[in-house]
């Protein structure tokens, strides 16, 4: 017999979301990731869970109803890292027509069935607040609901709950080569050490590297319909001081959103550029950092300069090619390369972070004449953290307040936003916030450290800093330097998974 039913190549959304869903259907899964959970695409998005408003100009109807109706099934999943968003699209002289924009934004608010979610509005951008920070001369504009999210802590979370179902994940790990038979054997490389294991069917979910693997591990053709596609973002120091996010039309046809991030800074992005070589290797290049900047300072009364970039980050995504001239006019669905001829093989091309949870129901539907039809069990589920209601984000933080007096508000907003119901779980009994160790900086303390080494494959201050938090954005040299050390101590004393 195999050692496991599935086993999957690559700890992004869609390797977490598959491992995850094949887990609460009682299957043995292993997900091997070559570096950290969500090191790729998945921690290098724009942070929303969307339906693609511009998608609807390409007719792309089928992906983005799908996509507007898990907006909120995401949204109820993880009430704690999903926030509904509202969304500003100031009216631009010689682009697209208002009528165009309004029977847009009708479709929008219609065809993902929207129950949580408020509809769209005309907005005066002379008169509203919502105008202000913007340069004279805006009149209309329009409003509409979104939700954002933490991308990289969504693919944790999916991996922890896949874990406690059962799953093995195993992080620094790669597949060196996966060999055919009646089950898959494969080949996997940890820290210079090999070991061998079994499957009866495997999936390829390594995004940007699935040509890779089934060429260098799978020793296949190449894949013919994976087009790789570049998006760098930058951060800056807080442009607005509200809570809603401006989407903004450009005249090379591409729109840029500047959201608010992070309590003090504005996420800016994206770019749609062609991409070839190794996807370990993206940046954001000064051309695109320009770029961003003047497409904001074109339209927000503040200018903003490459000099006051505090942060910036590019991935690559893995699109299904149909041929498009230009990359952002690449489909952003999904596709499955589906080879039943042995143990079966599932490659996937495409997706986005919204519709991850519709991909992995997909792949299980692939793989039911392995497996047999086991039920969906995900649409009405609860990341690990997240069984709260959508509209309990304010409750759960006074209750978290009132049980540790000592946290500052902006500790527990935080704590909360990452953990959810699962805080007691970092906190523990502690009298006073000296009990929680020492702080490695902002408000990071040896408490927290501890349980993401132990519980959510923490290994470096990357993986902290900007994976499992954004607290690189406040961390100094010296602070990152003694985090590291003090992580270090920790995986030596075999506090690590």
């Amino acid at each position: 017999m195999a050692d496991f039913d599935l086993a999957i190549i690559g700890g992004g959304i869609n390797g977490a979301g598959i491992a995850r869903d094949a887990a609460g259907r009682g299957l043995r899964v292993l997900l091997v990731e070559q570096n950290d959970l969500a090191s790729g695409t998945s921690s290098a998005s724009t942070k929303l869970i969307h339906g693609g408003l511009r998608y609807l100009e390409h007719y792309w109807f089928r992906l983005v109803h799908e996509a507007l109706a898990e907006r909120e099934v995401v949204l109820r999943m993880a009430p704690h890292l999903t926030r509904p968003m509202r969304f500003v699209l100031p009216m631009e002289a010689g682009m697209r027509p208002a009528w165009m924009l309004r029977l847009g934004l009708f479709f929008y608010d219609h065809l993902g069935g929207r129950k949580i979610l408020s509809g769209s509005r005309s907005v005066d951008l002379a008169r509203d607040p919502l105008g202000n920070p913007l340069k004279e001369g805006y009149r209309k504009g329009f409003e509409y609901s979104d939700c954002h999210t933490d991308d990289a802590r969504l693919v944790v979370l999916n991996a922890l709950d896949a874990a406690e179902r059962g799953a093995v994940i195993r992080t620094r790990t790669r597949c060196v080569k996966a060999e055919r038979g009646e089950s898959w054997e494969l080949t996997l490389e940890t820290r210079g050490r090999t070991d061998t294991v079994t499957a009866r069917a495997l999936v390829n979910a390594a995004g940007p590297w699935a040509g890779m693997v089934e060429a260098a591990v799978l020793g296949r053709p190449p894949l013919q319909k994976l087009r790789l596609v570049k998006g760098s973002h930058i951060v800056v120091r807080q442009l607005f001081d509200h809570d809603r996010g401006y989407i903004f039309q450009n005249t090379d046809s591409r729109v840029v959103f500047a959201l608010p991030f992070e309590r003090d800074f504005t996420l800016i992005g994206t770019t749609d550029s062609a991409f070839s070589g190794d996807p370990a290797a993206v940046a954001a290049t000064p051309e695109e950092i320009n770029y961003l900047c003047k497409v904001i300072s074109d339209h927000f009364r503040a200018t903003i300069a490459p000099a006051d970039v505090v942060w910036s980050f590019a991935g690559v995504r893995a699109l299904a090619d149909d041929g498009s001239a230009r990359p952002q006019d690449t489909p952003r669905d999904y596709v499955l390369a589906v080879d039943r001829k042995g143990a079966p093989l599932v490659t996937v091309i495409g997706g986005k972070i919204t519709t991850f949870r519709r991909l992995a129901e997909a792949v299980l539907a692939a793989l039911a004449p392995v497996f047999g039809k086991r039920p969906a069990w995900t649409a009405n589920s609860s990341l690990p953290g997240g069984d709260f209601p959508v509209s309990g984000i304010e409750a759960l933080v006074t209750k978290t307040r009132a049980a540790w007096p000592f946290l500052s508000e902006p500790h527990v907003r935080r704590l909360v936003g990452a953990y959810g119901t699962r805080v007691r779980r970092i906190l523990g009994e502690p009298r006073t916030f000296a009990d929680l160790g020492p702080v490695m900086g902002a408000d990071f303390t040896a408490a927290e450290l501890r349980y993401l080494v132990q519980y959510e494959w923490a290994q470096t201050e990357d993986d902290v800093l900007w994976r499992r938090s954004k607290l690189g954005l406040r961390f100094t040299r010296p602070e990152r330097a003694r985090l590291a050390t003090f992580m270090g101590g920790l995986i030596g004393a075999g506090v690590a998974q």
